[in-house]
């Protein structure tokens, strides 16, 4: 009896460790079932289609997003050149521009002093002839007086000339003229920061004029405008060519070394117009999302792009009947880059912040 009681007691046992352990399989393959709906539900707001990535949106949350497209508008393009353009240092224009200041201020004192002792001496010289009412050594004196003050006014102009005449052997007539005007917007935006100056050099076989307008790559990769000054009074001494002197509304590092794009004068060629609105940046590129179907979304890289006041005008990469995201596309590069299989505990991620 007590060998069938040990023997009933270890069959027991293993009863109940066999029981455990099929519900602990039960209980994983209904957890691995439940989760790959999941997983495969977050998969899809990025999906690979014929190579590309496309970002899937329905039309519902498009509408809450505000996503809207455009038909690509017609354009004609310039054929391009590409060419070398350098920041240059600007410290030396307004070191010039602050002695030349300083030298108008003096020579405004010499004028008022020389008109005061010219004046002196017509009223001496007045009584001197009116029968000798001041003596011969007071008119003498003002007239020394006046000499001086002349002599020193011609010095004084001689040397704000001298300040004008080296800011446009080194910096042009453009940059000249504002540095020594009493008020200039451009010096302003350089001072601040706003704008800087290149030295942009066109080979020697260009065969048309500077033009007035060209674009720069900035330190990005985005075109930047830039309008014409002057022509350069020094060239590049590492470039062969004509230098030009172009403002750019934005600050580059001085000694920056990038390309400007100028006109060929070929003949245009058709193109699209990309809107401002439409592109979005990444990796220092532009891209320009296009909807390929309902609610996919693939971003386009453009290329070949020239820079005009309303957008980009492209070549390649784009066709007439393509639909471009000009609203919410920076929404679309969000949700292609945000990481997948990430999931939250509130229905809006940003409110969880906190």
């Amino acid at each position: 009896m007590k060998r069938r009681a040990i023997l009933l007691s270890i069959a027991f046992v293993l009863l109940i460790i066999v029981a455990t352990w099929y519900a602990y399989r039960k209980m994983a393959e209904t957890s691995g079932a439940s989760a790959a709906p999941t997983a495969v539900t977050q998969s899809q707001h990025v999906q690979t289609v014929n190579g590309e990535t496309v970002v899937v949106v329905t039309a519902d949350m498009q509408r809450a997003s505000h996503i809207d497209v455009g038909t690509l508008s017609a354009s004609l393009v310039d054929p391009e050149r590409m060419v070398y353009a350098t920041v240059i240092d600007l410290q030396p224009l307004f070191d010039l521009r602050n002695r030349f200041v300083a030298a108008r201020v003096e020579r405004e004192g010499a004028q008022a002093q020389a008109d005061a002792s010219r004046a002196q001496y017509e009223r001496s010289h007045v009584l001197f002839e009116d029968d000798r009412n001041v003596s011969q050594k007071d008119l003498d004196k003002t007239r020394a007086i006046m000499q001086t003050d002349l002599a020193k006014l011609e010095s004084a102009g001689l040397a704000q000339s001298g300040l004008d005449a080296t800011l446009r052997l080194q910096f042009g007539d453009a940059l000249a003229s504002a540095a020594t005007a009493p008020a200039s917007d451009l010096i302003s935006r350089l001072l601040a920061g706003r704008a800087c100056v290149l030295r942009v050099t066109l080979p020697a076989n260009y065969g048309a004029p500077a033009p007035a307008q060209i674009t720069v790559d900035g330190l990005e990769g985005q075109r930047i405008s830039a309008r014409k000054l002057s022509a350069s009074p020094q060239s590049d001494p590492a470039v062969q060519g004509t230098s030009y002197f172009y403002a750019a509304e934005r600050d580059v590092p001085v000694g920056t070394r990038t390309t400007a794009h100028v006109p060929s004068g070929g003949k245009r060629t058709p193109g699209f117009l990309i809107p401002e609105s439409a592109v979005v940046w990444y990796g220092g590129q532009p891209w320009a999302y296009v909807r390929t179907a309902v609610d996919h979304f693939t971003r386009r890289y453009i290329s070949s792009a020239s820079v005009v006041d309303d957008g980009f005008v492209v070549t390649s990469g784009f066709h007439a009947s393509d639909q471009v995201v000009i609203r919410g596309a920076q929404l679309l590069l969000s949700e292609e880059l945000r990481p997948q299989g990430i999931t939250t505990q509130c229905k809006d991620p940003p409110e969880c912040d906190g």
